[in-house]
């Protein structure tokens, strides 16, 4: 029998749970339902379903404040914001923005709020900022990046081997992206978890988001300082010399934004990779038969788990038309990844599982498509596949649907995924944690009586 997928709230859980009766937030008085509050985020597939049925791929929703905005549900819709120019990604279009409507403590204002970054300019000005990031991203040495994730792996597990018992995601999801990117961009190793900490907290939106928020700046505002002086072989090196000529605040703010966008989207893209191995029989069974690959299971879970579940960071231009809905000028246009990737136009049955298709909204698309996506991809991939090498016979320490998932209206998190396993007995292999050159530990089978016992049936296929 199969499984529950990873969220108890994905429409393949409960078909038809918004024609059931599904306990959403009642719509407004006018008809618009709130995108945002504890029933609309605990349920978010289904009221993705309660829209669709009732506006079909474009319907308005409201935000904190009662500020109106669209919500594109299209799988077909959400590419065309993205790829036209009908749309922008700079706020000052928002007329939220140009009435001065916007409440000053609105939690909007972080989350929109202009900058001269990548994310939220358009045209010469957003050219001239991706090149630097991409070209930045580019000149990375992936094969030594490998390296630094197996190391990194390699430590994180040791912590736990001998113990029996570990959380997947206090243990490892999140701490292994932090490690890895920290070092990209140029952060000292002793930093490296107390920044992937605060950046956790940042998104958390809790009491210590203000603190966490003040230690990212301060570190990256400190790194800056120091590779103007000293520039080495790291991103933020790259940056300060690009020929775009970035200025130091630019440079900042850039970094800043690369480790929210990178820290929080990966560590998630793990823990949810993770749990849909040890909980979905159609993948387990697969994968311990060696017909399905590591790379299919990550890219399932970016069709049903978009690290990002709407991105509020298009705007209207002009008066125009998207799916069938006029849009007026100056209106907020939200991408809505997870909706557009259940999109029964291109998924008709979303309980089935997606084979070697990468056509998810997951990393966006168009000009602002996510630059650092198969780093991302390839962080993780590493690090699964070395864990499960590893600890082959991990099993869930509780029932699947007492995990849990937390979050907003943009993103969604899995809280811990607590996992028990037979304690390694070998001794801590202290020199391959020292040494950032044990990459092909997990890539080439293990000797007889020298490895992780994993069985056969358990070795992955390879791209």
């Amino acid at each position: 029998m199969t499984t529950p997928p990873l969220d108890p709230t994905h429409p393949s859980h409960a078909p038809g749970a918004a024609a059931q009766g599904c306990p959403m937030r009642a719509a407004a008085s006018d008809g618009v339902r709130p995108l945002y509050g504890a029933e609309a985020e605990s349920q978010p597939y289904a009221l993705y379903e309660q829209l669709r049925a009732e506006h079909g791929e474009v319907a308005p929703v409201r935000l904190y404040g009662d500020e109106p905005a669209w919500l594109v549900l299209g799988h077909r819709e959400n590419l065309e914001v993205m790829r036209s120019r009908r749309f922008s990604s700079d706020s000052r279009n928002w007329h939220a923005i140009q009435r001065g409507t916007l409440a000053p403590e609105s939690p909007l204002r972080p989350i929109t709020a202009w900058q001269p970054l990548v994310a939220l300019t358009d045209g010469a000005e957003h050219a001239r900022l991706r090149e630097a990031v991409t070209d930045g991203l580019g000149r990375v040495n992936k094969h030594r990046m490998r390296r630094y994730v197996v190391r990194y792996a390699t430590q994180l597990i040791d912590d736990f081997a001998g113990k029996g018992r570990a959380d997947l995601v206090a243990d490892f999801a999140r701490k292994l992206p932090a490690l890895v990117i920290t070092q990209q961009l140029g952060i000292a190793e002793a930093d490296a978890l107390p920044v992937g900490s605060a950046v956790s907290d940042m998104i958390s939106g809790g009491e210590t988001a203000l603190a966490g928020n003040e230690l990212v700046v301060r570190t990256v505002h400190e790194l800056v300082r120091s590779r103007k002086r000293e520039p080495r072989e790291d991103l933020a090196s790259r940056l300060l010399a690009h020929p775009q000529g970035l200025s130091e605040e630019e440079v900042r703010q850039h970094l800043r934004l690369l480790l929210v966008g990178a820290l929080e989207p990966t560590a998630n893209l793990i823990a949810n990779t993770l749990r849909l191995v040890l909980t979905d029989s159609r993948f387990r069974g697969n994968l311990s038969g060696g017909q399905m690959t590591l790379p299919d299971a990550l890219e399932q879970v970016l069709w049903d788990h978009p690290p990002l579940a709407v991105v509020p960071t298009r705007w209207a231009k002009d008066d125009t038309d998207l799916g069938g809905t006029r849009i007026a000028a100056g209106d907020m246009v939200m991408l809505g990844l997870a909706a557009g990737n259940v999109d029964p136009a291109i998924r008709p049955d979303s309980s089935k599982p997606v084979h070697g298709n990468r056509s998810h909204l997951a990393f966006g698309a168009g000009a602002h498509e996510c630059p650092g996506q198969d780093l991302g991809r390839a962080i993780a991939e590493t690090g699964i596949d070395l864990l499960l090498e590893r600890v082959p016979d991990l099993t869930l320490a509780v029932d699947d649907d007492e995990l849990q998932v937390v979050g907003t209206w943009m993103s969604r998190r899995l809280t811990g995924l607590p996992v028990v396993f037979k304690p390694a007995q070998q001794e801590r292999p202290s020199q391959a944690v020292q040494q950032p050159v044990v990459a092909r530990a997990h890539l080439e089978p293990v000797a007889a009586g020298t490895g992780s016992g994993r069985p056969s049936s358990w070795r992955f296929w390879r791209r």
